[in-house]
């Protein structure tokens, strides 16, 4: 076949199509470099309807919504105003509601919340009901509950905050909670999933060190909190947070784990510890570009279990970012690849109709 005579003309047109299809690459890489990410405290999920939907740390919890995990949508606030009994028991709180935890049961959906102040256990863990998470829908309305569980200074040596609910073999639910204090406890629920059922059942699960002669009402150096129980294959997995939190690149954070057969424990790390007995083993660490990261929850999306968490961003002065990473196994104990924090990044999508 004869050589294609190229004429002047024809290879300015290579050139500029070439020009051109380098300029998109560019602008695409440029574009997910630049995309804004949700940036996120605490943050749990759930899915309903084959959306998914995110609530975390904020102003009344702040919630999204995705249909893929990566591009999230600002859908607002699930209370307008705070809770009407907020002050009563935090007089100091200021209107950020932490750590919420959800679950579906029976066809409603139960938000957990907590009310609290720093340093203080002047705390208590709320709960509000919905029929769908949906705010389209004629059913979207949450109704508040009130208080599950409250901590009073000089009484109670452990905070009411940071709640995960687990339902056992026999469908018994049981909520965990706790920060710095006397570490992480374990309480028996109703049926109905929003009050302690009798007689009352409790349990410690983890916590660390703590100077005998400390006063009750200081939250002393037993930096352990946020606990999530996950059930598979036989085990509950205790996943914890150890370290300081909240504080950019100077954030300690990191995730560690324990298993046991029963939800009351004992849990045990891999050499065989008792996390009530200071034990866990670290499951992710921080690392240069993420000094901090923990905060976490874990569910089963489409036969994949996945972790969720929150992470501090150094090149972006520590600011908090939704993290989210496939969880492996091995030999019975769950593994995340470091590499994990560096590969998702989400996406915040303007709300339809905005600009």
């Amino acid at each position: 076949m004869p050589a294609m005579r190229v004429t002047p003309k024809t290879a300015l047109k290579r050139h500029l199509k070439m020009l051109n299809c380098a300029l998109l690459g560019v602008l695409g890489t440029l574009g997910q470099v630049s995309a804004k990410q949700v940036s996120i405290h605490d943050p749990v999920m759930a899915k309903e309807a084959g959306q998914y939907y995110l609530f975390s740390t904020g102003p009344g919890i702040t919630y999204y919504s995705s249909k893929d995990k990566i591009h999230w949508v600002l859908a607002g606030r699930v209370f307008e105003t705070e809770p009407s009994w907020a002050k009563d028991v935090a007089p100091e709180f200021n209107g950020h509601l932490w750590a919420p935890d959800i679950i579906e049961h029976n066809g409603l959906f139960y938000l957990y919340y907590s009310v609290s102040a720093f340093g203080k256990n002047t705390s208590a863990i709320g709960v509000t009901v919905n029929k769908t998470l949906d705010k389209n829908s004629k059913d979207y309305q949450w109704t508040d509950k009130g208080i599950v569980v409250q901590s009073v200074p000089n009484r109670d040596a452990w905070n009411a905050i940071d709640p995960n609910i687990i339902v056992d073999e026999q469908g018994t639910p049981w909520m965990s909670f706790g920060s710095f204090w006397q570490g992480l406890k374990l309480v028996k629920l109703n049926p109905d999933f929003i009050s302690i059922s009798k007689p009352e059942e409790w349990h410690t699960l983890a916590k660390l060190e703590r100077p005998a002669l400390l006063g009750e009402t200081e939250p002393g150096p037993a930096e352990i909190e946020a606990p999530f129980i996950y059930k598979k294959d036989g085990y509950y997995y205790l996943f914890v947070s150890y370290g300081l939190c909240c504080r950019g690149d100077d954030s300690t954070y990191h995730l560690a784990v324990g298993r046991a057969k029963t939800v009351t424990g004992p849990y045990l790390d891999k050499a065989g510890k008792d996390m009530a007995q200071g034990g866990g083993s670290v499951l992710l660490h921080g690392t240069k570009a993420w000094p901090g990261l923990g905060h976490n929850s874990v569910y089963a999306f489409d036969g994949k279990d996945y972790l969720v968490f929150h992470a501090y961003e150094s090149a972006d002065n520590g600011l908090q970012k939704l993290k989210m990473a496939e969880l492996s196994w091995r030999q019975g104990w769950p593994e995340v690849d470091p590499k994990a924090l560096n590969q998702y990044q989400s996406v915040l999508v303007a709300p339809e109709g905005t600009k």
